[in-house]
C-alpha cells in the first residue's frame, strides 16, 4: 500500500503545473479565462518551447501580468497578441501565423518528406533486379558436366 502511494505521489509530481501565481489571478472569471487562454499561446522568451502559462521565469510572470493589464484596459485578444508581437517579434507566438516570410519554415517538413519519398522511389526503381544473363554454350556444358558428376556420386 505504501509503495502504491509513493508511486502515485511520484507520478503526480511529474505532472506540469501552471505557473500562474494566486496574486496574478483576475477577480473576473471571464477575463481570467481569456488571460489563461492567451498565456497558453505565448512562448516564454527564455524557456525552450514553454508557454508563459507554464513557465516560472520572471519574464513569463511579467508577460502574464502585462496580458492581464491589457485585458483590464479593454484590449481584445488579437490586440494583446499584436502588442506582444510588435514588442517581441513573432517568436513570442507558440503557433505563428503563415506568411510569406516564414513560408520556408512551414513548408520545410512537407518538402523534405516529398523529396525524401521521391528519392526513395527513384532509388527503389533503379535497384530493380534485371533478369540474369543467359549462360553461354561453354557455361552450359560445364554446368551439365558438374551436375552429371554430382549425380554419379
Amino acid at each position: 500500500m505504501r509503495a502504491l502511494f509513493a508511486l502515485m505521489l511520484f507520478l503526480l509530481s511529474a505532472v506540469p503545473a501552471a505557473a500562474v501565481q494566486p496574486d496574478e489571478v483576475l477577480p473576473d472569471p471571464t477575463l481570467e479565462a481569456r488571460a489563461r487562454s492567451l498565456s497558453e499561446e505565448l512562448r516564454c522568451l527564455i524557456c525552450q518551447s514553454q508557454s508563459i502559462d507554464d513557465s516560472d521565469a520572471t519574464i513569463a510572470r511579467d508577460l502574464r501580468l502585462l496580458i492581464r493589464e491589457r485585458l483590464k484596459a479593454g484590449d481584445s485578444d488579437a490586440a494583446v497578441k499584436a502588442f506582444l508581437v510588435d514588442r517581441y517579434g513573432e517568436y513570442v507566438l507558440l503557433r505563428p501565423a503563415f506568411a510569406w516570410h516564414n513560408a520556408l519554415l512551414w513548408g520545410a517538413a512537407p518538402l523534405a518528406i516529398l523529396v525524401g519519398g521521391g528519392l526513395f522511389l527513384l532509388l527503389y526503381r533503379r535497384s530493380g533486379r534485371s533478369p540474369p544473363a543467359a549462360l553461354s554454350a561453354e557455361e552450359e556444358a560445364r554446368l551439365k558436366a558438374l551436375v552429371a558428376e554430382d549425380e554419379a556420386r
